[in-house]
């Protein structure tokens, strides 16, 4: 079965992807490759979807993951859990061997980082709350906690809902303007007159503010792309009932 999998050169070294819907085992507003435990899929065809995502990647490596809350909460994992023990966070980091690390997103940007020579690798679901609250920060110090080096780590942003796609409100816009000044580089005018936020650029500048080096992004939009990827907006505009999430990856072999 292909699947369509986005791989970033400078994770080069580290076994990763960022995963689309092509492929999977799921059908109607879900159809395809949807990895998201939380929604309204058959749990078997979500469950078949994670491993051949997983096995895509690390073939037979456990997969850790974490119930995801919109936080900047990392947990550092040293093996994967059942569905009901994940902890709740929003991104992992870990240093052994043969275990994946993966999240899931709907238009919100998956962040994958590693520190090759430490043997260090994380990844993050980076939602605008997740992100404007810190969670790559988190993610990267607990990675530096492992033995990692900031100026060692690479970092890809998977795809995301792109600026073009999302709109926010006005209050959104003060509240970031709040946090800094220096973010209304980040918002744009749309169409409606409505302020537009760009997630994207946002997360990589947070990587950077941290002193990540090499910092990748995809540039892929989930929302204009139906045909590739989930979007949670696009599903909610169209009053559609669920929505799909794709997975990412990231993982150590032997």
């Amino acid at each position: 079965m292909s699947l369509d999998i986005v791989r970033s050169g400078l994770l080069d070294g580290v076994e990763h992807g960022f995963f689309g819907r092509k492929g999977g085992v799921s059908k109607g507003a879900v159809a395809g490759l949807n990895c998201g435990l939380g929604s309204d899929d058959d749990p078997i065809a979500v469950e078949t979807n994670r491993r051949l995502a997983a096995d895509a990647i690390l073939p037979g490596a456990p997969l850790a993951s974490v119930y995801q809350i919109h936080s900047p909460t990392a947990v550092i994992v040293t093996e994967a859990t059942s569905n009901d023990e994940r902890p709740k966070a929003d991104a992992l980091v870990t240093d052994r061997k043969e275990l994946l690390l993966g999240i899931v997103t709907a238009d919100c940007a998956p962040v994958l980082l590693a520190d090759v020579e430490a043997g260090v690798i994380a990844a993050a679901h980076a939602g605008w709350r997740g992100a404007t609250a810190g969670v790559t920060d988190q993610a990267i110090a607990a990675m530096i906690s492992l033995g990692a080096k900031v100026e060692r780590i690479a970092a890809a942003v998977g795809p995301c809902i792109a600026k073009a796609s999302y709109e926010v409100d006005h209050d959104f816009a003060e509240r970031i303007m709040a946090d800094d000044p220096e973010n209304d580089r980040f918002l744009g005018e749309g169409p409606t007159g409505n302020p537009h936020f760009d997630l994207e650029a946002y997360v990589v500048a947070r990587l950077a503010a941290a002193g990540v080096r090499r910092i990748q992004a995809t540039g892929l939009d989930t929302y204009q792309l139906e045909d590739r990827y989930f979007s949670y907006r696009r599903a909610t505009h169209r009053i559609e009932p669920t929505y799909g999430r794709q997975l990412s990856l990231i993982g150590l072999a032997s």
